[in-house]
């Protein structure tokens, strides 16, 4: 954790998001309410990234926050870090759990928050976060899911490392298996969980859970029922980060993942298509000025993000 004038992400204080005027700032909107945000985090012998995940909730200093740990009994020294900051937690618990996705349904069991989030104990937040999505929440009634269009990733040390921008995202693309970086396939990558922010009542329509009988792929169970109901919305942001390690099970089990993930999409009513299909899809998403052609001959359907329009000074959807 770095004290000598840097932050939990390394960022030197005069660089500190906080210190100048930014989208979801009092300083940019006049928009009062801002929604509950309920965070839960499960745990399992992190201690060597817990705390910057913890600082990354909780220094965004969001006045109506929620925040729930869900430890599966570490005794690694996870649990002595999640004490230090008990003051701050709404609640949290170390005990055996069956799993991830078990922790996280009894975590979510306990919140109240109009919005609602999940981080792992090894990935971080961007200091902005909370800002820019519960404006976009407050503003834009008709968003009940968001995630980003610029997934970001930290090394092992919490430093920012990459960011690329997405293509974006369509429910058709997503039960053709657009979102499943499978081998030999040029698809659009993945939906990042850390950077995806729900509403409740979409959370309540599609079950109100997290299948804990996955053990990986219960993020794309998830996404899968949210979007039997609506769209997903691309916000162009950067909100979260996925920690680069080594040690993550999705790290070293993605071909299990991606099996999972195929046959939740199929459960679901998806069809994973050809390679020869998949890549002549992928090519027309990465191409903006053919999409959009494409899409005024109503041959495709037109991608929504939320941007943030300067002159007006607050977040808005567009078509692209």
């Amino acid at each position: 954790m770095k004290t000598d004038g840097g932050d939990a992400m390394g960022m030197p204080a005069a660089a500190r998001p906080g210190d100048i005027p930014r989208p979801g700032s009092s300083e940019t909107t006049n928009e009062c309410h801002r929604p509950r945000i309920s965070i839960v985090t499960p745990s399992y012998q992190q201690a060597a990234y817990i705390e910057q995940a913890i600082r990354s909730v909780v220094d965004q200093n969001y006045a109506d926050l929620e925040y729930i740990i869900i430890d599966g009994g570490s005794k690694d020294g996870t649990v002595d870090i999640i004490r230090k900051y008990e003051s701050r937690l709404t609640h949290w618990t170390s005990e055996p759990d069956n799993g991830q996705y078990d922790a996280l349904n009894k975590g979510f069991a306990q919140t109240s928050g109009e919005i609602m989030a999940w981080l792992n104990s090894d990935d971080m937040y961007t200091p902005w976060a909370f800002a820019v999505v519960a404006e976009i929440f407050a503003t834009l009634p008709q968003v009940e899911w968001i995630t980003t269009l610029f997934p970001m990733q930290w090394d092992k040390e919490g430093r920012a490392v990459h960011c690329r921008q997405s293509h974006g995202f369509t429910r058709g693309g997503f039960f053709r298996g657009e979102h499943l970086n499978s081998p030999g396939r040029r698809n659009s990558g993945w939906i990042q969980q850390e950077s995806t922010f729900w509403r409740r009542s979409l959370w309540e329509r599609a079950g109100g859970y997290l299948n804990a009988s996955l053990s990986l792929a219960g993020d794309f169970d998830l996404w899968a029922r949210f979007y039997q109901h609506t769209d997903l919305i691309g916000v162009r942001a950067p909100l979260a980060g996925f920690r680069l390690h080594g040690d993550q099970k999705t790290a070293v089990q993605m071909k299990a993942y991606i099996e999972e993930a195929q046959a939740a999409l199929k459960q679901h009513g998806g069809r994973i298509t050809g390679k020869a299909e998949a890549f002549a899809r992928f090519l027309v998403a990465s191409s903006g000025k053919t999409r959009r052609m494409l899409s005024r001959l109503g041959l495709i359907r037109p991608r929504t993000a939320c941007e943030f329009d300067a002159r007006q000074g607050k977040w808005t959807l567009v078509q692209w």
